[in-house]
């Protein structure tokens, strides 16, 4: 549960990709991914309480891995990406939090 978890909304993806696609001043790798990256945990309890579900308990990583083989490993990497080329080109996410960004997407 303490993997960071980089995500990031559809409405802003679809945004991003325009912006990286009609700017020409844009060169290299672009994280697409919200500018507020989360733990795995935090995630987990956030779409529990908007979804009025209860959260697992984390399961450890060894059993992960014994179960789900090399996807298990990939789950449990962690990830502190922060879409750093699309804020210097003023990019606005409309939901770079991540409640926010479930709840527009529960509720549409």
């Amino acid at each position: 549960g303490r993997q960071w978890f980089p995500w990031i909304h559809m409405d802003d993806l679809l945004s991003a990709v325009m912006l990286v696609m009609e700017n020409t001043n844009i060169k290299g790798p672009v994280n697409f991914c919200s500018p507020q990256p989360v733990r795995n945990r935090d995630l987990a309890k956030t779409l529990g309480r908007i979804l009025h579900r209860p959260s697992f308990m984390p399961a450890p990583g060894l059993m992960i891995r014994l179960i789900l083989g090399e996807l298990g490993s990939s789950l449990l990497c962690s990830q502190h990406s922060v879409p750093c080329v699309l804020l210097k080109h003023g990019f606005i996410f409309k939901y770079p939090d991540i409640r926010d960004a479930i709840q527009n997407l529960v509720q549409g």
